[in-house]
């Protein structure tokens, strides 16, 4: 029997006061209710939520206002190096790649990974490689790169610092990593998380998004989790896995178990970032430690909803 579907997704935690006072504010609403539109037409005609938030997340890497694919972030050399996770909560099956770079769609590349079953994380050379056996879209360079990030990266520099890419050291405030969650007919859950990580990264910088439990999770027993935020923090406190294990152990709903994630995180590390959850009822919720999310869900069929706070 069909149960109803639910979709989550987000662009990024941070400080996102000033976008009020700026064009971007609509920019993000409508790009954020046009891939929830796009998700549920797919998620109403039965897709799996493996392949929903793959799609939803492809089209938040497409679109420069985010800190994934192109108009990644710039690292210390002034290169694009992303990450990206997918997790099937089905069977535990999961993909993920770390420093990539000319690939197109890295959460692609990651199901990919996923779908081979070999391993689960691929890196930098390796992940290349495996990318020309499978024959993923390929960009130049050029692609990636923005005119905003170049200026971002110029802004960290000069205050000697590596910044979430919507902190306020620029004066370009963009938002970052993205992910989605979903939850389609048939119960089963899924997550996926991409990012080209922090403005001014060392060279060879791996974050939480690629790592299973840190930046994304999803078990149709508990629920799904994308993240986004300071990566150092999250895997220091594996906190997907964290806010699935709220779940599982205390009974919690994706509300109380989000929040809980959150509180986690900031008494253990003071840990800035956000959280979006689906749990196994279908159930959508966010929290965060920072003064705003960007995020958009569809709960149980009904209508979408999108906010940055």
């Amino acid at each position: 029997m069909a149960q109803p579907y639910s979709l989550i997704i987000h662009g990024g935690a941070g400080a996102l006061e000033d976008l009020k006072y700026e064009a971007g504010e609509s920019e993000f609403k409508e790009s954020i209710a046009a891939i929830l539109a796009a998700g549920r037409q797919r998620l109403a005609a039965g897709n799996a939520a493996l392949d929903v938030v793959e799609y939803c997340v492809n089209l938040l890497e497409d679109n420069p206002l985010y800190n994934a694919g192109k108009g990644s972030v710039l690292n210390e050399n002034g290169q694009v190096e992303m990450d990206a996770a997918i997790m099937n909560g089905r069977d535990l099956s999961a993909g993920a790649v770390a420093c990539v770079k000319t690939i197109k769609n890295p959460i692609s590349l990651a199901r990919q990974v996923l779908e081979q079953g070999d391993h689960v994380m691929l890196a930098s050379e390796g992940a290349l490689a495996f990318a020309k056996f499978c024959e993923a879209a390929t960009c130049p360079d050029e692609y990636f790169i923005t005119e905003a990030r170049v200026k971002q990266l110029a802004a960290a520099k000069a205050a000697g610092r590596m910044t979430l890419d919507h902190e306020r050291v620029a004066p370009i405030q963009k938002l970052g990593t993205v992910g989605a969650v979903a939850r389609d007919i048939n119960g089963n859950l899924a997550a996926a998380t991409s990012t080209g990580g922090l403005v001014n990264k060392r060279w060879g910088r791996i974050g939480d998004t690629p790592v299973i439990g840190a930046g994304v999770y999803a078990d149709n027993e508990t629920c799904g989790v994308s993240a986004t935020g300071y990566g150092e923090q999250f895997l220091r406190t594996v906190l997907a896995k964290t806010v699935s294990d709220f779940v599982y152990f205390k009974g919690m709903d994706a509300a109380a178990a989000a929040q809980a994630g959150i509180d986690y995180l900031v008494k253990k590390v003071q840990g800035e970032g956000g959280v979006i959850v689906i749990d196994n009822a279908g159930r959508c919720s966010a929290a965060q430690s920072t003064s705003g999310l960007i995020h958009g869900w569809i709960e149980l069929g009904g209508e979408a909803h999108c906010k940055l706070g």
